[in-house]
């Protein structure tokens, strides 16, 4: 988890608008997931390395667990 963080205050991703950004407006085609596309429409500055890194299972996608670690 402390890598996680390293990552995202590193790529400058701890704004207060990013952080603020709720998973099911995120979630646009509500399908229960986050998708990287969807993630970057919300918050433009996420890279694809703190996306990986909050993709617990490796799926391609977020779940709202997965989610919630981004805005931490």
């Amino acid at each position: 988890m402390k890598k996680f963080l390293a990552i995202l205050l590193a790529s400058g991703f701890a704004s207060t608008a990013a952080l603020a950004a709720d998973f099911s407006a995120v979630d646009a085609d509500q399908n229960g997931s986050v998708t990287i596309e969807e993630a970057k429409a919300a918050m433009p500055d996420l890279s694809d390395d703190a996306f990986k890194a909050a993709d617990g299972d490796q799926n391609g996608e977020l779940s709202a667990e997965e989610f919630a670690n981004i805005q931490g």
